[in-house]
């Protein structure tokens, strides 16, 4: 902790209120969403279709509007998508414990999940810029404080809900209100580094990164590391509930506060490690290796053996979060680069977009393969399957290193 503390002194004050704010906008984000499935399925009684479509709303509105987001941010400068995205879930969070009608949640659900995408893709972007030579160590820092949220929401959440979940929207509302307060008198405004990109039409804009021909390349390269990143909610519980019956909940639990732990108290360490042994590329590859990896033990782990499996799944999830500690860092910073500092917010939108799709896929995928294992006592499939997801992502991302299609593009030619 006073690793952290000193780390985020060091950086402008800027950098250090982006930092805070988003620990501020995952605690409030964390604290209701775990729990609104159940507040819409038992609170309101919604059929199971209607909890899916609430939340379907607001996973689509965020992950297919990144790209959105992102160009806003390029054109309008870093604040005002930052403030009208907490003012957005200001109003969501609020409704979503008022109301108790479909359209209106479906409403209140698509405004949380736009709020994301128009902050997200600008947090990141002002934060590459604010931060400058020193972008890996910010986003290691930056890392700290968004797993430091997701940490403390659902406990906070759990509190709260033993009064009321309008109380859990309540407060989580009154945050968001409070960070929009914060930022309208605190955040200077900031413009993208090249002002003429605010003058080209949007379609150019989309040109512009979608032929940026090695960022495709890494995107697409980088799928895989996000399918393995939300196995913590999807394969890690079935297999825990597969191998413990009803204390799986328990023990997913358990093992999601064990994966944020890593992070939180990790990530300098790992952050710092790796600049000092590794090249940027190097160390993503080894990264994304270690979260490939991490599921092996799942693979030869008995499933008639409950203590194995369970042995298996802190192991998983433990290499699983110190692989991704090392990866984000330089994966954010390599964003940057490709960019070559131009549009750097719709690069990060149209990178959130591709990674959004790719869970949806590989979730589906993986559920599909989690099925077909069950019916035939083949549970190392999954785990063989996203073992070699992260060996294969690994594998593109060298392959495009070696390729040279990792450094910084040469500058556009500058009109006479």
């Amino acid at each position: 902790m006073k690793n952290l503390w000193q780390q985020t002194r060091s950086f402008p004050p800027v950098v250090r209120l982006l930092m805070a704010n988003q620990f501020a906008i995952n605690l409030a984000f964390y604290m209701l969403m775990p729990y609104l499935a159940a507040h819409l399925a038992d609170g309101l009684g919604l059929a199971a279709w209607a909890v899916g479509l609430v939340l379907g709303v607001r996973n689509f509105s965020q992950q297919g509007m990144f790209l959105i987001g992102g160009t806003i941010a390029d054109r309008l400068g870093y604040k005002i998508p930052i403030m009208t995205g907490c003012l957005l879930r200001t109003v969501g969070f609020g409704l979503l414990g008022w109301v108790d009608n479909l359209p209106a949640l479906i409403a209140a659900s698509a405004a949380t999940g736009f709020a994301g995408a128009l902050f997200n893709p600008a947090v990141r972007a002002y934060l590459a810029v604010e931060a400058d030579e020193r972008r890996v160590d910010a986003f290691a820092a930056f890392n700290v404080f968004y797993q430091a949220g997701m940490l403390l929401g659902p406990l906070l959440g759990l509190t709260l809900l033993t009064v009321d979940f309008r109380l859990v929207c309540t407060i989580s509302a009154a945050l968001f209100a409070g960070l929009t307060l914060l930022q309208w008198r605190a955040l200077p405004v900031r413009h993208a580094e090249t002002t003429d990109d605010s003058r080209e039409s949007v379609r150019a804009q989309w040109r512009t990164v979608v032929a940026n021909r090695p960022f495709v390349l890494f995107s697409a390269a980088m799928i895989g590391s996000y399918v393995l990143t939300f196995q913590v909610y999807l394969a890690v519980p079935l297999a825990a509930t597969d191998a413990l019956g009803a204390e799986g909940t328990t023990a997913t639990s358990v093992l999601f506060v064990v994966s944020a732990a890593v992070a939180v108290s990790g990530q300098l360490r790992l952050t710092g490690w790796a600049k000092q042994r590794w090249s940027p590329q190097q160390a993503l590859v080894r990264g994304l290796a270690a979260m490939g990896l991490a599921f092996l033990p799942l693979v030869l782990a008995p499933r008639s053996s409950s203590s194995a499996v369970l042995a298996g799944l802190v192991v998983a999830v433990v290499l699983l979060a110190a692989g991704a500690a090392v990866v984000y860092p330089f994966e954010m910073d390599t964003v940057v680069t490709l960019s070559g500092n131009r549009l750097v917010a719709t690069h990060y939108g149209l990178y959130n977009t591709v990674s959004g799709l790719g869970i949806t896929v590989g979730n589906l995928v993986t559920g599909a393969l989690w099925d077909f294992a069950r019916r035939h006592d083949a549970l190392w499939l999954p785990w063989t399957a996203l073992t070699l997801t992260g060996l294969a992502c690994a594998a593109s991302v060298a392959v495009l290193a070696r390729a040279g299609q990792l450094t910084a593009p040469a500058s556009p030619p500058v009109p006479a």
